[in-house]
């Protein structure tokens, strides 16, 4: 009986030391939707392109994208912040909403040539993205969604 309860005892801890081995060895990214995603340089440049070795654009994304470049000193862009946290539920599994804060990533928002805000930055899946300087209202950047992003003609 001792042996039995020793080699269930071995067993369990080596169940136990193998599922904890994998579930740490996996660094699998969480990937959100329906929600604004915050993006630093290192994100951009994994999920978006590498505008540092690239010779033209090319969208790295398996959605269409709308980057929304701010700081939290900026009036503006207080308005704008939570028009992005519902249009990010609203086109949930559509496209994908991130925010680049500028004062803490200053070489991407230079690359980028940021130099007023709020930039928003549309990123379709084909073709080039399109810049809004400035805050808008929620059916101008659905309109910026729809047509630019998702390629819904106009009524």
């Amino acid at each position: 009986m001792k042996k039995v309860l020793a080699i269930v005892a071995i067993v369990m801890i080596s169940v136990i030391t193998i599922a904890f081995a994998q579930s740490s060895g996996e660094k699998k990214e969480k990937v959100q939707t329906g929600v604004v995603l915050q993006m630093n340089n290192e994100l951009y440049i994994k999920n978006i392109t590498d505008y540092r070795n690239a010779n033209e654009w090319k969208y790295k994304g398996d959605l269409p994208a709308v980057i929304d470049f701010y700081a939290d000193w900026c009036g503006p862009c207080k308005k704008v912040a939570p028009l992005m946290k519902e249009l990010a539920k609203e086109y949930e599994g559509k496209i994908k909403i991130y925010k680049v804060n500028v004062d803490n990533e200053k070489d991407l928002a230079s690359a980028l040539n940021i130099e007023s805000l709020p930039t928003i930055l549309f990123i379709p899946m084909k073709g080039v993205p399109q810049v809004v300087i400035g805050s808008a209202d929620k059916a101008t950047f659905k309109q910026a969604i729809d047509q630019v992003l998702l390629g819904k003609k106009t009524k």
